[in-house]
């Protein structure tokens, strides 16, 4: 599907961490923290499409508004084309913001109302003082029709397009300062799902004819598997298993990759797949276990073992990265990492 994807890292985040406080008392004192993201590291290359699923509330979205600096990490390193951008200012980001943006989950919350399509689109330019104003009106109508929206639609306002339309008019404001890579925080989730091939199939088109790189977050893998080269699984902060798209849908190692694809409905009615129902509930990611996250969850009999362990990513194949936890993985396959 994909050209071969350039070695070269465009992206790069080494051991980053969101940490939220948590106050409280009559001084609202710090008494603890949410570990949103925990020691995640990874990189995107040029051209390439890195996918990011897991369950509601995994850190996935958090993630990828840390790495366009939406928010500040509290710790760790991003690195965007080799310069560390993880602590810069505002005003030492703002022309960075040319090369990064970010596609919304609910393009009728991100697209502010009030304002004309034009006007929306057209406010990247204005922000960064680019062109005139015969030459950003013409900018706007070429990105509508880029996106499939003609240009008399840049009179209009969000309200008079459907759920579709609205996020391809986000899709274009993300696209007009002709960034290098792109967050795409769950864009389909909000679509109806006659709808979310149109816009899946767009992104691809995109991609092809501008060299774009993805961030593709969902919490549905047959969406992700239909647009990446390799997908990253999170668990309570942390990514678990990290692998090219076939490996991982063919080859799951983690437990937790085991039960996300048993769900994945099958279009075949003749083939029948055990759905793997998860025990127990996700941990507090105010107070995490102390040892594996998904083991605890699990009460699995192997848990204490894991207290104190290094959990750390490491290679199980070329290529194919999982958690070395005995509480999530084979009895084979462990013994294969450990």
């Amino acid at each position: 599907m994909f050209e071969p994807v350039s070695d070269t890292p465009l992206l790069t985040a080494e051991d980053l961490r969101v940490h939220f406080p948590v106050r409280s008392g009559l001084f609202m004192k710090q008494t603890g923290a949410v570990k949103a993201v925990d020691g995640v590291s990874l990189r995107l290359g040029v051209g390439e499409t890195l996918g990011i699923v897991g369950e509601s509330g995994c850190g996935k979205s958090t993630l990828g508004k840390a790495l366009v600096r939406l928010l500040t990490p509290t710790s760790g390193k991003i690195l965007f084309e080799g310069r560390d951008i993880t602590h810069l200012g505002q005003g030492a980001l703002r022309p960075l913001r040319r090369d990064f943006q970010m596609i919304f989950q609910d393009p009728a919350e991100s697209l502010d109302a009030r304002m004309s399509v034009r006007s929306l689109i057209e406010e990247p330019y204005r922000i960064h003082g680019m062109g005139n104003r015969a030459e950003r009106k013409k900018w706007v109508d070429d990105l509508l029709e880029t996106v499939g929206l003609s240009a008399s639609s840049a009179e209009k306002y969000p309200f008079e397009f459907s759920g579709g339309q609205r996020q391809r008019i986000g899709i274009a404001r993300a696209l007009a300062l002709k960034p290098k890579w792109l967050v795409c925080d769950e864009p389909v989730s909000a679509l109806d799902v006659s709808v979310q091939s149109q816009i899946l199939n767009l992104l691809v088109d995109l991609q092809k004819n501008f060299g774009l790189s993805y961030l593709f977050i969902a919490h549905d893998l047959s969406v992700v598997k239909h647009v990446s080269d390799r997908v990253a699984v999170m668990y309570l902060g942390k990514i678990v298993e990290l692998a090219d798209s076939e490996t991982i849908y063919r080859s799951p190692k983690h437990a937790y990759t085991k039960a996300l694809l048993s769900a994945v409905p099958i279009a075949d009615p003749k083939v029948k797949r055990k759905k793997i129902l998860l025990e127990g509930d996700v941990p507090s990611p105010i107070d995490p276990p102390a040892g594996s996250a998904f083991g605890h969850r699990m009460n699995h009999p192997r848990y204490e073992e894991t207290i104190g362990m290094d959990l750390s990513l490491r290679e199980i194949q070329p290529g194919h990265w999982v958690a070395a936890d005995p509480t999530c993985l084979s009895p084979e396959d462990w013994e294969q990492i450990s």
